[in-house]
Formats: C-alpha cells, structure tokens, sequence
C-alpha cells in the first residue's frame, strides 16, 4: 500500500515532534556532521530520547552508543541517517524493519549529483511501507519549542511564529545568527532537500493544524507537483499567510537550483501567477521574505485601503508617501473630522495630513494622542508609524508608547520605521518581542504593511 496524504500528515508529526531519535552514524570526530548533530542535539536541550548509533564506538558524549539501530531496545519515532549514500539504502530498510515511524536523511549524493535511482529506490521502500521521508540531501529539522536541533546548524533560532521551509542546507546554517540579530522569531526550520517524497506540499498541509506556526516562509527552488502545491497552499493560507521566496529567477540562477537540489525551476511568470491563485505572498529575496513574514505572523491583514502614517521626521514621511504609492496602498487625505482631531493634539507647525507629522519635538505622549485618535476611527485600516531618532526623546519610550496604543486597537494592523543608532536597536528589539513589527527603513516598513494588504485582498475574495 502507497503513502496517501493523510498517512503523511498524521505521521509526519514524528519529524518535527519525535520523543526518541536514533542517529545513524554518530561520529566521534567533532569535525564530522554525526559528531555535530549529536552534540547540538544534546546543547540544545532536547527532552526526549537519543540513540547513537555507529558500529565502532560504545559511548559517545556520555551517551551509549548502539552498533545497530536493531540493538535499541527501545521503540523509536524518527531515525536520522548520516552516512555515505551508498550505505544510506541498507540503513533505511534496517530502520524499517526496527519499526521506525519517519525518517529524515542528511546525506547528500543523490539526485543533486545524478544519483536518482538510489534515491528512488529508498523513496519507494518508504512509500511501501508508509514512512515519512525528509531529504536526502537536507541540514536537519530544527524546532525551537521542542528544543530540538537536529541538524548540524549551530544554535537553534530565535523563537517564535515562523515556519521557515528551505531547499538550501547552508541558507539556514547563515540565518541561524540573523534570527537572533535582528529578533525575527521562527518556530520551526526545516530544510527538505532534493524532496525525493516529501516536499513543500506535504509540509504545508501539514503545518495547517500546527498550533506553534502562525506564518510559513518558504525558500523554493523548485516544486514536485504544481497543482497540486497550488491546491494546499489555497487551503492552508485561507488560514495561515504563505510567503514565498523563488530562487532561480535567471536563466543562470535557474541552472544553478538544477545542480544544487536536482530542481527543475521553471517559468517564473507561472510561479508568480500560481503564488496570486493560492493567495501567496511573493518575496524578492531573503531581506524582502523575512519582513513581511515578521508583519503577517505579527499582525492581522490590513482589510481596507485606508493607511495612515505618523511621523516625527517630515522626509520620512515624504519617502513613506512615495512608496505607499510604489507598492500598491497609496495615502489617501484622511476625513475632516480625524484631521481637526489631530490638529488639536500636535503642534501648530506639523502637519495633520496624511502622513501626519508631529515635527520632531514629538515625545511619547505625542504618539499616544495622535495614534490614539487615529488607531480608533473607523475609517482608518492601519497605520505605519515612524520615528526618526532626536536627541531629546528616548527611542524606548517611543516605542512602549506606540505599542501601549496598538495593545488598545490590535484589530488593526500596525508596522513600524524607527531610525537612529544604538538606542534605536535596543527599542526595535523591544518592539518585536511585544509583537509588532519594525523596520530600519520607511520603504522596508511600508513594503510590509503592502504584504499585509496583498493578504487582506485574497481573503476578501
């Protein structure tokens, strides 16, 4: 009996999820990945049990180490394979008949390099019997909030809502450390590979009913079927955002994606207009995908053309304004009465237009009764607000202040530019951890409150 789509979505819970994980072919070289794996497995602090095994060692990292995954006396969720492809086949059978429940393999020399028969090979076994199969070819599979970093990437990411999916191994190892830079928070990275069974589809389907994921990015070279990835993504962001970064743009970019993952990348007027029928949001590269996937794992859609912009910087505003208009939710004059209402709060010299500009003597209590008065009137849908940082004012206190508004009005979505140096970083990092979103720049902020209104448009079809 063939693997059906419902046997991978229940059992593909032992990939992100497993309390017991055999690793064949530990090593005992710290410069090896079956070293790495073991190792960040255990610093990481995963909870659950941990087989090594290899059959020239006994004990490794304090841990006993098995000579064959049918020595382990124990039952085991999910067996990850690093060792030479050649003896990759026999281990797979040797994991099936031990009764494992899904595998995942960090080989590489399969497809990537031509080797498709092998890789067939063990994909059939696996559909035989009704395994999940991640890889070959993958960095691992890395859930922070089941302190599980099974892959040979350094430190598990920044937590948070993100359900970063990747075709390149060594794209996540780089981000690991950008996560923590910049806040921007993932749940789960999983890299899938040269996706011999399973691919972008299985895993979104799965990631559905995935209460740790509020968002899903994607890093995609290629896909295995078309329709069929069209299909589940449609389903899947009528409840959670989809955002995808397309690599392989090029004739030589998509040259590339066929030699590092075996992918076939395709027409990319077909990606962008199958991303538009399954209400996905496309990303033009790493920086542009992590933006807006921080706003729509962060923030409700923006359900209504009507966006406002506060500012303290009169030029941020300007630049605010001209791209609002670039990426498709131009500013509109706001109504009489909200203008009369600002103008009675902010000084005789700002501008109680659209932007909206309270000159840079604003101080907190000037954001909290502008936005105050913005946030609740009807005919507003969402507001980017943006500081420019002045010596008289303290970014912190700007930024509790914007989000002690937000708090009262969350039904709307909000973005945020706060520009400066030192000071500024420490507030933006305060800013996402009380969940909104903010950008160093006014374009990257406006951009995302776009990405939110791309996702607002779809729903309302």
């Amino acid at each position: 009996m063939y693997i059906t789509k419902e046997t991978i979505k229940t059992r593909m819970k032992y990939l992100f999820y497993p309390e017991s994980i055999a690793i064949i072919g530990v090593s005992r070289n710290p410069k090896k990945i079956g070293f790495q794996v073991l190792y960040n497995l255990i610093k990481d602090g995963y909870r659950g049990r941990i087989y090594p095994v290899n059959p020239y060692a006994d004990e490794i990292l304090g841990l006993k180490v098995y000579r064959s995954i049918s020595d382990i006396p124990d039952e085991i969720d999910l067996a990850m394979i690093v060792i030479p492809a050649e003896k990759v086949l026999e281990a797979v059978n040797e994991s099936i008949r031990k009764g494992v429940k899904a595998i995942a393999i960090i080989s590489s020399g399969f497809s990537e390099v031509g080797n498709k028969k092998l890789e067939d090979e063990i994909v059939e076994i696996c559909n035989r019997h009704n395994i999940p199969l991640l890889g070959p070819n993958i960095v691992g599979i890395l859930n922070v909030d089941h302190h599980m970093n099974l892959s040979f990437c350094p430190n598990l990411p920044y937590r948070g809502r993100i359900t970063f999916i990747t075709q390149s191994g060594a794209l996540a190892i780089g981000l690991i450390g950008w996560t923590w830079a910049n806040r921007i928070g993932l749940s789960k990275l999983i890299s899938i590979g040269n996706m011999a069974q399973l691919g972008f589809e299985e895993i979104i389907d799965y990631l559905k009913d995935d209460e740790n994921t509020d968002a899903i990015l994607l890093y995609m070279e290629g896909v295995k079927d078309g329709r069929r990835f069209v299909d589940v993504s449609r389903l899947v962001s009528r409840s959670k955002p989809i955002i995808a970064i397309k690599a392989g743009r090029s004739e030589r970019g998509a040259k590339a994606a066929a030699s590092h993952t075996g992918s076939l990348a395709g027409n990319v007027i077909l990606y962008e207009t199958a991303f538009k029928q399954a209400g996905i949001v496309s990303a033009e590269g790493l920086e542009d995908g992590f933006d807006k996937a921080l706003a729509l794992s962060l923030q409700p859609p923006l359900k209504g053309d009507n966006v406002v912009v506060v500012t303290n910087g009169g030029g941020a505003g300007v630049l605010a304004s001209d791209y609002a208009e670039i990426y498709g939710i131009p500013l509109k004059d706001i109504p009489q009465d909200l203008r009369e209402e600002v103008r009675s709060v902010i000084p005789p010299f700002g501008s109680p237009n659209n932007p909206i500009d309270l000159t840079g003597n604003a101080y907190r209590e000037d954001y909290i009764r502008t936005l105050e008065r913005v946030f609740r009137h009807k005919w507003v849908d969402g507001v980017v607000a943006i500081y420019v940082h002045a010596a008289i004012t303290d970014p912190v206190e700007i930024a509790d202040g914007i989000a002690e508004v937000w708090k009262r009005h969350s039904e709307k979505p909000l973005t945020v530019c706060m520009i400066g140096g030192r000071e500024v970083v420490v507030a933006n990092s305060w800013l996402r951890d009380n969940g909104i979103p903010v950008y160093p720049t006014p374009r990257r902020a406006v951009k995302a409150m776009a990405a939110l209104r791309t996702y607002g448009r779809y729903l309302e079809d």
